[in-house]
């Protein structure tokens, strides 16, 4: 765990995060824009605040696990993980090229650092419980966390629901879990193709601690995530209520930028928003 950087700082980079999102789908020219944008201050969180990592060694026996179970979000995590050290910032140009590390989806066998290949929704929770699983009761590594990322349209797939069952029968304490709430999927809102309410209520029939924070307040993720470490005796979920597009006001709400890229003028429009997000945020701290 860093524990270097101040609050301001980690917006700052979460901002970083954001503009490197916007560069890397316009010079791809694929991929998804409303989830990498909303998600950028937890991912940040995660990497530069709250987890045991070490970028110069990624496969580092005692290191927690991020998994990102919604993987088309995963322009967040390339662009975290190169902020934070993990391979070069400008490898980001090579998103979605023939041959590059950087797929539309994690593959985890290319790019060190990566814990699991995901394409396939749903499939992300269970992985993540099995991990937890192992270091609670077979491996004997209670300071390891596993935390994954999903989707809120993800929901709506049943092997989520099949790793909730598992993970609270075993009261996985190891497993947190942040779910996205942004409200849309990729056909529109979520409450309109298969509501999900009372969300909240779901999870704790399941045998889950469950807190609700807004999703960028970076002290409220922070704070959220050493509650539910500090849970022992039960899996940990975190709603973290999103506005798609974060920070770009004409992608945010917008369900149709669920799934794409903006053109050129679009995205030289939108690093215009983020560069002071309309005024919200100096200069100090960030570069081009």
């Amino acid at each position: 765990m860093s524990g270097q950087l101040t609050i301001r700082q980690l917006e700052q980079k979460a901002l970083e995060v954001r503009r490197d999102i916007i560069r890397m789908l316009e010079h791809a020219g694929s991929g998804h824009s409303a989830g990498p944008l909303d998600l950028a201050d937890i991912v940040t969180a995660l990497y530069f605040s709250v987890m045991n990592i070490d970028p110069k060694r990624p496969e580092w026996d005692e290191r927690d696990i991020f998994i990102l179970s919604n993987g088309h979000t995963v322009p967040v995590q390339y662009a975290v993980m190169a902020e934070r050290g993990f391979f070069p910032v400008e490898e980001l140009m090579t998103l979605r090229r023939l041959g590059s590390r950087l797929q539309g989806h994690p593959e985890r066998k290319l790019l060190p650092g990566l814990e699991t290949t995901s394409g396939p929704l749903g499939s992300g929770l269970s992985q993540a419980a099995g991990m937890a699983y192992s270091f609670q009761y077979l491996d004997n590594q209670p300071h390891r966390f596993v935390y994954t990322v999903m989707g809120d349209g993800e929901l709506n797939e049943g092997n989520i629901w099949e790793a909730a069952m598992f993970a609270g029968k075993y009261k996985l304490s190891h497993l947190i879990g942040f779910i996205d709430r942004n409200n849309i999927q990729i056909d529109g809102t979520t409450e309109e193709v298969m509501p999900l309410e009372s969300l909240r209520a779901k999870w704790e029939s399941f045998g889950w601690h469950v807190q609700e924070i807004d999703g960028h307040n970076m002290e409220s993720i922070i704070d959220a995530a050493s509650m539910a470490r500090a849970i022992t005796n039960k899996p940990s979920v975190i709603i973290a209520h999103t506005i798609p597009g974060k920070g770009v006001d004409f992608m945010e709400y917008d369900y149709k930028w669920h799934g794409a890229p903006p053109n050129s003028e679009q995205a030289k429009e939108a690093l215009k928003k983020l560069r002071t997000l309309d005024g919200k945020i100096t200069h100090e701290g960030a570069h081009e």
